[in-house]
């Protein structure tokens, strides 16, 4: 997860790179092209949608095959909000690419948001793996 974490931090990097593209002059534009940053977000986006849902899903099954259920807590309620946060995001971009900066604004708060939750995610379930390592 916090190979993913990372992951997230170079998307969010990308992101902000391909909306300084957009907005950039027309001579800056022609350098910052040359990064392919839109197409970089979009790929390294679409890894993050598919490894944060199977880790949300892989998760939640190691925990029911662990302890024959599911802990109702903070991290589980978070870890849920987070593959929903990411699949909205997601689906907003057919409308980003038709030009709504409304999406545009949208995906770039929700991101933020995910990002910040998922730090937090990283440091609770760091406490969770100690917490059942002291417990062998």
């Amino acid at each position: 997860m916090w190979l993913l974490l990372a992951t997230t931090l170079y998307a969010l990097y990308l992101g902000i790179q391909a909306r300084r593209t957009r907005l950039a002059d027309a001579e800056t534009r022609k350098q910052l092209i040359k990064g392919k940053f839109a197409v970089k977000h979009h790929q390294v986006g679409s890894i993050l949608l598919a490894f944060m849902v199977i880790g949300t899903v892989s998760g939640m099954g190691a925990t029911y095959l662990e302890a024959g259920k599911l802990f109702v807590g903070p991290h589980l309620l978070v870890g849920l909000s987070m593959a929903a946060l990411i699949a909205t995001s997601a689906a907003l971009v057919p409308f980003m690419q038709k030009g709504s900066e409304t999406a545009r604004l949208t995906h770039i708060t929700l991101n933020v948001v995910l990002t910040g939750l998922f730090g937090w995610q990283a440091l609770t379930g760091m406490q969770i793996v100690q917490r059942l390592l002291s417990n062998l």
